[in-house]
């Protein structure tokens, strides 16, 4: 059982610029625990959902949670969506579908990165609608360019360094008094775990804003049916989502999303492909 909310954003002069699709899910998929977290590190993420503006609701953010096991293993995902899941599982249906009608409770970034899982790979997890799909690549490597500024990032002096990848140019503030490797999002590869990180164009932003030195919060993987793919592929399934989420919707589930405008009559255009005003966190995946 399911709730879907539809909703357009457009521009002064009427053109549509996002539609969103907002799918809230009144049941958990079961789990397997890959690994037991020892440390665990609490991120506030930023991302610029249209670039041809700069007010403040084109920028969506969430809470994300790095957490770290011994032996290398890492989770990146939306602590979000940890704190929905407990309280789905801790519901019945009707309490769960009648917070999520009235928006009281509301899903996190999809997104799920695992470091090291397996042995030297990289596993990217995510929902596109109602469609989980998950990709493996070999653990990407930073040319980190090392510099001599400093920033304080909850306490920690940090050190800044800069690199390329994917399309974007990022600064990154380490820390090297937590001997981590780590850092949020495919972001790794410094004397210590990244507490700050940006891309020169200010588009994705992550600051970490908490930090717990000892966990035991397991480390667990969605026991789903996905969509195995490669990178590129992931992100076209994404891109055609975005351009047209009703559509997509209906094409996967053989369900309906019927969208009006504020007089409640039916949108005509609602199922034309837009054009996105932002870019995806990685600028290659066309290539």
């Amino acid at each position: 059982m399911f709730v879907a909310i539809a909703a357009a954003v457009m521009t002064l002069s009427g053109k549509t610029v996002r539609r969103t699709l907002h799918i809230f899910n009144g049941t958990v998929p079961e789990t397997e625990t890959l690994a037991v977290g020892t440390m665990e590190f609490v991120y506030d993420y930023s991302y610029c959902v249209d670039t041809t503006r700069s007010i403040d609701e084109d920028v969506a953010s969430d809470r994300m949670l790095l957490q770290i096991a011994s032996g290398g293993m890492s989770k990146f995902s939306s602590y979000k969506n940890l704190t929905v899941d407990s309280i789905i599982n801790m519901s019945t249906v009707d309490q769960v579908m009648e917070a999520a009608s009235s928006g009281k409770l509301s899903n996190g970034d999809p997104l799920i990165i695992y470091k090291n899982y397996p042995d030297g790979k990289l596993t990217q997890v995510e929902k596109v609608c109602q469609d989980w799909f998950r990709y493996e690549e070999d653990t990407p490597t930073f040319d980190w360019e090392f510099t001599d500024s400093v920033a304080n990032v909850l306490g920690y002096e940090c050190r800044l360094a800069k690199c390329t990848f994917r399309g974007r140019e990022w600064r990154a503030f380490y820390a090297e008094e937590i001997p981590v490797m780590d850092g949020p999002w495919k972001l790794q590869g410094l004397p210590g775990l990244i507490m700050k990180a940006e891309d020169s164009k200010g588009e994705y932003s992550f600051e970490c804003i908490g930090i717990k030195s000892e966990a035991s919060r397991p480390i667990t993987l969605y026991k789903v049916p996905y969509n195995v793919t490669g990178r590129r592929k992931f992100y076209d399934a994404k891109y055609n989502y975005e351009i047209n989420p009703y559509a997509y919707f209906e094409a996967t589930t053989g369900g309906h999303v019927t969208v009006t405008d504020e007089a409640g009559n039916p949108s005509l255009d609602a199922y034309d492909p837009i054009d996105l005003q932002f870019d995806y966190i990685e600028r290659d995946w066309r290539e």
